[in-house]
């Protein structure tokens, strides 16, 4: 029997993604998060006495020119080698764009892939054979595994792969491969990086898992994060997911259904606030709060967003103290009922085209297109605004950042055509 741990996409002093901004944002806790993370990941190896850990691609962030941030990950694996634990690890498509993963020198229990060609390592303590290969550049399109090699008989065999396995919609596409592909390979356990939502891709035959990103770094990556821990006996792996964040960042839509009055509302995410505090376990929380719903306290919630945006933070104060910042309030409600009746005829088929948009994947594709025009018609210095100095407020590849728009649309739209059927 023996312990590994899968982790991936540490992004190691990511930028702040313009949280800078917000006039009482956190801006201190986010700024260390990711290394405090990745502090979290050692510690753990070694309180857990593994065997090895596994990284798949993206300890770096992309052109990041500060050495400072190699040499912290170099200390960081400086301790795992005084604890006898060895690292693999391949570079992904942030890493290839690095400027220090070419020029540091890392302990010597790290072994990072090669980029020109597939490897494998055997682990002589358990006697593991790990299989992987890095990225050479950013850009990756074909598929890397294919060229694998062979798994080691009687060996438990694990493929480090950094990779849109399946097409990943909300990432892009980098090595893309199959979980058919995956399997044919033989191995025991797959440990796949890029996409930084944890999530297995198959329910029989071998695991095939992304650990997900250490650290959540805006609002899109939301939800607690960290690392699996993998126990390997008799030749099965069972795994665990160990939380590594320090910065939580939450999405919350609380449902609205049944508030008669905008007080209603605000108490019901003060509940949900307290609940989110508690599972949270001690760290401080970014919420985004998208409130949904039929209610009877939409006219008035529409009819001044910004006064209740305004009592939604205080309440988050008062309740939480300091442990919870609200990053945005959203108020996504409509009416309890139209007063036009939309049971039937146009207006109802409207109304159900644009519930089935937000799950459409080709129309939600098709969008993104149409505002990736919009984009490039933008003064220059609008764009360099968003895109360079901001990255992360637009999300053309995102359908989380694209669903919102096609209800906030819907609702302009029933809103409009129903004018004046009262």
């Amino acid at each position: 029997m023996f312990k590994f741990l899968h982790a991936a996409d540490l992004h190691l002093d990511s930028p702040l993604r313009g949280l800078d901004r917000y006039e009482g944002a956190p801006v201190d806790a986010i700024r260390q998060a990711t290394r405090k993370a990745l502090e979290n990941l050692v510690e753990l190896a070694i309180s857990e006495g593994v065997a090895f850990v596994l990284i798949a691609g993206d300890v770096y962030d992309g052109k990041w020119k500060d050495h400072n941030t190699g040499q912290f990950f170099a200390r960081q694996m400086h301790k795992l080698d005084e604890a006898g634990i060895d690292v693999f690890l391949i570079r992904g498509n942030h890493d290839a764009e690095s400027i220090i993963t070419n020029s540091l020198t890392l302990p010597k229990n790290v072994f990072a892939f090669p980029t020109d060609k597939s490897d494998t390592r055997i682990h002589e303590p358990t006697g593991a054979a790990i299989h992987g290969q890095g990225f050479a550049k950013r850009s990756v399109t074909i598929d890397l595994s294919a060229k694998y090699p062979h798994p080691v008989s009687g060996a438990f065999n694990i493929g480090l792969l950094h990779t849109s396995a399946a097409g990943y919609a909300e990432h892009e596409t980098y090595a893309p491969c199959s979980v058919e592909g995956l399997c044919d390979r033989g191995y025991e356990y797959w440990a796949l990086g890029h996409v930084h939502t944890r999530q297995a891709l198959n329910d029989c035959g071998p695991v095939i898992a992304y650990s997900g990103n250490t650290q959540g770094r805006h609002a899109r990556e939301f939800g607690e994060k960290g690392c699996l821990l993998v126990t390997v006996a008799d030749g099965r792996p069972e795994i665990d997911f160990r939380p590594l964040d320090v910065f939580r960042w939450e999405q919350r839509r609380p449902n609205a259904a049944g508030c008669h009055h905008p007080d209603d509302l605000l108490a019901m995410i003060a509940e949900d606030l307290r609940d989110a505090v508690t599972a949270a376990d001690g760290r401080p929380i970014a919420a985004r709060i998208e409130a949904v719903g039929r209610c009877e306290a939409h006219a008035a919630l529409n009819a001044d967003p910004e006064r209740w945006e305004q009592e939604v933070r205080g309440l988050a104060s008062r309740e939480t103290g300091e442990a919870v910042w609200i990053e945005k309030v959203r108020f996504a409600t409509s009416p309890p009922t139209d007063s036009a009746d939309l049971s039937d005829g146009p207006l109802a088929e409207l109304r159900g085209l644009l519930s089935d948009a937000e799950s459409d994947a080709a129309l939600l594709l098709a969008l993104s297109a149409e505002l990736a025009d919009l984009q490039r018609k933008l003064p220059r210095e609008v764009r360099d605004f968003l895109l360079r100095d901001h990255p992360g407020a637009i999300g053309l590849d995102d359908p989380h950042w694209l669903r919102p728009l096609v209800n906030d649309a819907g609702q302009l739209l029933l809103g409009r055509l129903t004018e004046g059927l009262e």
